[in-house]
């Protein structure tokens, strides 16, 4: 993990760089300035520094992996990676209500009466998904 740290961190400060760029060349240029991308760059900048940010602290509490080793062989990786829910209809519960959120930027603001109450619902429904019914922990 401290290799897709270094990794994402690496391409958080090359995007900052690249927004700054953008947004000093798109303000200086004859046709005025040009928000949308220097936004969206800003923007992709965080999502980077989050992502490593967050391998780089986890990789201080877990043991290094394979990936961390230069001298390893891919057989090295291999065996259980973890858990994941075997099926699931909350995923389909979040993607309507933010297809509908998305749609409230466009066709207006009322729209997120409906989709935030179904937003709410699939986010309870998949944090609980284990801990109710068939799935529930003894």
């Amino acid at each position: 993990m401290k290799e897709q740290g270094k990794i994402f961190l690496g391409f958080a400060v090359f995007i900052l760089i690249m927004a700054i760029t953008y947004g000093i060349w798109t303000t200086h240029s004859d046709h005025g300035t040009e928000a949308a991308g220097t936004t969206a760059l800003f923007l992709a900048f965080g999502l980077c520094g989050f992502i490593g940010y967050y391998l780089a602290f986890t990789a201080r509490r877990v043991d290094s992996g394979a990936g961390d080793n230069p001298e390893a062989e891919v057989a090295d990786d291999a065996g259980e990676v973890g858990f994941f829910a075997p099926h699931s209809w909350q995923p389909l519960s979040l993607a309507i209500g933010g297809a509908l959120a998305f749609l409230g930027v466009i066709f207006g603001w009322w729209l997120l009466y409906w989709s935030i109450p179904i937003i709410l619902i699939g986010l309870y429904g998949w944090v609980f998904e284990f801990y109710r019914g068939e799935d529930q922990n003894q």
